[in-house]
């Protein structure tokens, strides 16, 4: 740079002063503000020139966080000149009438994706409270024609009136969440094929006031309801229909349903059944199902209650001889002390060769629910075992518990001369679930891998030595895999180490993960040589890429 009269001179490169970022083309300028969160930063940008000052406006995609008053999204909306093929909007305890002002200003701009949520803190209030006769703020949906996809959740205190008339003709995914239906125009009448030819998935969660659906679609693959509270009726004519779930609907009513899919392929029924008011038709491409839980004990005060819960589960099982693939689950209630074994009175299952078990023990020994349940499955082919209970640490079962009743679970032979492949999930090395595994060891005959997931409770040292012991209970062809949880609050998992044994075993491999650092691999790496014989070889590494030999 050359100094002139103590001031420092321009860069002889800087050309006639040109401004080249306002020189480029506006989409170029456009790709750069969508990498902003917000339509707000984005339209801050408007007081950088007046070249800038129009540029938001034509932005794709608009992201409105949440506020409690939506009127300026509705005067963005307004302004905004370009097709939306996204449109995000968050409102906090927002009032019907402005909730249907930014809809209705959006509806001739949208041509895409709309998810709409509508937050309301500090109510307590959940799916199930009684609302028929409380008075709530509605509105009116407008035909958003040009929407692809569309997700309304509305805080379970706003209703919403679907439109007459108008087709939404590029409609390919409705989700309803939180919201009571309001208004003539019923449900299965708006998403039918007349009004929604091309819908493919809808959802409809968490609602009320919907006590007759009737759904005549010929795209609909997918459909999804839970806690629909207060349905009475259901129809469904789908002949393109994938996937059915059912969850907690039926649950203040008599279950009256027709199913009419003959393509359906998926089918979770955790709901009331009655097989007198319930045709579910032919199913001929059926490969999963999925049913209500089964309680495994009495509470002692609604025994009856209970018994019946189940026999009604079984009869919904009792549709199916053979499926593909099997999901049950399994409840133990908090308080089983002195209380009947229930699955005693289950004596059917669909014959399967996958079986996925959910068990939710509260904590209590399991043994003996899943002893039953593999009688009655005794040709599986691969075994789903899910441990399901909160994070924190539950209770001893106090000495009179009778959550490891029968005992025959222990003691007597069961043949699974079919299972090949286990994969258990969230184990947290109690007890009775070293001495369960090793059981299951024992009835697998053929068993060629077994995938472990520990809890996120359970520490890596911890973790190395219920390996050991499970690698003591298999067979010498049975290959074990471990995993180790990473990140307790997304669940996500990491691969820790596997083995095959050999009864002349001379070698072992183990592979780090690539998160544990080469200090720490060497600790465990000390750890774990002191648990193998001294003529084995062992070799360990980080997995980092290539895999890195600790030397």
């Amino acid at each position: 740079m050359e100094q002139s009269g103590g001031e420092l001179a321009e860069p002889s490169d800087a050309g006639d002063g040109e401004d080249r970022l306002n020189g480029l083309p506006d989409d170029i300028l456009v790709l750069i503000l969508l990498r902003l969160d917000t339509a707000a930063a984005a339209a801050r940008t408007s007081v950088l020139s007046r070249r800038w000052r129009r540029v938001w406006a034509l932005l794709p995609e608009l992201r409105f966080p949440f506020t409690p008053d939506p009127h300026h999204i509705a005067s963005a909306l307004a302004v905004h000149e370009a097709v939306l093929r996204l449109l995000l909007v968050g409102t906090l305890d927002a009032a019907a009438e402005s909730v249907a002002t930014v809809l209705r200003v959006a509806a001739p701009r949208l041509s895409g994706r709309l998810l709409f949520i509508n937050r309301v803190p500090g109510t307590g209030r959940s799916a199930d409270d009684d609302r028929e006769d409380e008075e709530e703020d509605a509105f009116e949906l407008p035909c958003l024609d040009g929407a692809t996809a569309i997700n309304l959740d509305l805080g379970g205190f706003l209703g919403l009136a679907l439109p007459l008339a108008g087709v939404f003709a590029r409609l390919t995914e409705l989700f309803l969440s939180s919201l009571s239906f309001h208004g003539p125009c019923r449900l299965g009448d708006a998403v039918s094929s007349a009004r929604c030819p091309c819908l493919q998935k809808l959802s409809v969660c968490n609602v009320h006031r919907l006590f007759i659906l009737s759904i005549h679609s010929e795209s609909l693959l997918h459909l999804d309801l839970r806690n629909v509270i207060g349905l009475q009726r259901l129809a469904i004519d789908a002949p393109a229909l994938k996937e059915l779930t059912l969850v907690r609907c039926f649950v203040r009513n008599q279950p009256i349903a027709n199913i009419s899919s003959p393509e359906l392929m998926s089918l979770c029924w955790r709901d009331a059944y009655d097989p007198s008011s319930t045709q579910l038709g032919k199913m001929a491409q059926l490969q999963l199902v999925s049913s209500n839980f089964f309680l495994v004990h009495a509470d002692g005060l609604h025994d009856s209650v209970n018994r019946s819960h189940n026999h009604t589960t079984q009869r919904f099982l009792q549709q199916f001889q053979v499926i593909h693939s099997l999901t049950i689950s399994l409840g133990y209630m908090q308080e089983i002390s002195n209380s009947q074994f229930l699955l005693e009175d289950i004596n059917f299952l669909p014959r399967s060769a996958v079986l996925t078990v959910l068990v939710v023990n509260q904590g209590h020994a399991f043994g003996a629910g899943l002893y039953h349940v593999f009688r009655l499955c005794t040709g599986i082919k691969r075994l789903f075992l899910a441990l399901e209970s909160d994070l924190e640490a539950q209770p001893a079962c106090p000495a009179d518990c009778t959550c490891n009743e029968p005992t025959n679970w222990k003691t007597e032979q069961l043949l699974l001369n079919c299972l090949q492949e286990i994969q258990i999930i969230d184990i947290k090395g109690s007890e009775h679930e070293v001495a369960f595994v090793k059981q299951l060891f024992n009835w697998s005959t053929v068993l060629k891998s077994m995938n472990i997931y520990f809890d996120c409770s359970i520490s890596g040292i911890v973790a190395l030595e219920l390996f050991q012991k499970f690698s003591s209970f298999s067979l010498p062809e049975t290959q074990i895999q471990v995993y180790m949880c990473s990140d307790p609050g997304n669940k996500q998992s990491m691969y820790l180490f596997a083995s095959k044994k050999s009864r002349l075993q001379k070698n072992m491999k183990m592979v780090f993960h690539c998160s544990i650092s080469e200090n720490r691999a060497w600790e465990l790496h000390e750890t774990l040589s002191s648990f193998f014989r001294p003529e084995m070889c062992t070799k360990f590494y980080i997995q980092c890429g290539d895999r890195k030999l600790l030397r």
